[in-house]
């Protein structure tokens, strides 16, 4: 990382912190997981119908990777779009991009910087948001072993190194749905159009998914990428998802990320 992207990088962070929506985002990202403790403490049983729903009073382990389930419908798409799809838009709303851009820095620099400070956002939103399940969740049904896809029972410790993997798997789409935001802020240069977008975009990926005689394009679609962790649930590992969620996911996330650098470098901002 050259130093006028490091300069870049660390000026956005220190932007992030005072943005409401940075807080917007992270505060869901912690509260809906003891939210979801909660209900099920409550409901005394979880949802059945998903993988490792039935285990999560047993295990408190087995609450993170419901949330991974249940999140990738709306909640993290829309969390990691509040930063990745305003980034860019904002300064062309407050005008300050005319300013940002005559300073002696190259303009790839600044391309890059905001792209590595919304990927930052969206990394730190899962692994916060998984942490807090994780902790959450074994106050609720102890720290306990874990059974894994394959029916075999996995000791807690490797368990909690496997959701910590699961995460780091789930973060491959995550990602990708950073660089859709990136375009569309960049494209549109409105907040909530690229937010709303890159949002929309996310959920038309899944209703595709479930549209009769499309199943056959489910593997390549994003929505699919975000169950590739599920291998790791599995003995042996499966590592033929992880592996299509690498490929696909790039397929997504490489030409939106060009297409948004391009832009921003061909930018006009003579006009203000």
């Amino acid at each position: 990382m050259s130093p006028g992207v490091l300069t870049v990088y660390r000026w956005e962070l220190r932007k992030l912190r005072y943005q409401k929506r940075t807080y917007l985002g992270l505060g869901a990202a912690v509260i809906v997981p003891i939210l979801f403790v909660i209900a099920t403490h409550f409901r005394h049983r979880g949802p059945e119908d998903v993988p490792f729903g039935s285990y999560i009073s047993r295990s408190g382990l087995a609450i993170p990777l419901v949330i991974l389930l249940f999140g990738a419908i709306w909640m993290f798409p829309l969390i990691t779009a509040l930063v990745a799809g305003d980034i860019f838009a904002s300064e062309d709303h407050n005008g300050t991009l005319k300013t940002i851009l005559t300073r002696s820095l190259e303009r790839w620099q600044i391309f890059a910087g905001k792209a590595l400070t919304a990927a930052t956002y969206g990394i730190a939103a899962i692994l916060l948001s998984g942490t807090v399940a994780v902790i959450a969740g074994c106050i609720q049904s102890g720290f306990n072993p874990l059974q894994s896809l394959s029916g075999t029972v996995v000791s807690a410790p490797k368990a909690l190194g496997l959701v910590y993997t699961s995460l780091l798997v789930y973060l491959i789409p995550i990602l990708s749905i950073v660089c859709i935001g990136l375009l569309l802020s960049t494209i549109t240069r409105n907040s909530a159009a690229a937010v709303v977008g890159t949002l929309m975009f996310s959920l038309l990926i899944q209703l595709i998914g479930i549209l009769p005689g499309l199943t056959g394009l489910q593997p390549y679609l994003l929505s699919t990428q975000f169950n590739a962790w599920q291998g790791l649930l599995r003995t042996p590992i499966d590592w033929a998802p992880i592996i299509r969620a690498a490929w696909v996911c790039a397929l997504y996330g490489v030409p939106a990320l060009a297409a948004a650098c391009l832009v921003f470098l061909r930018r006009d901002v003579a006009g203000g």
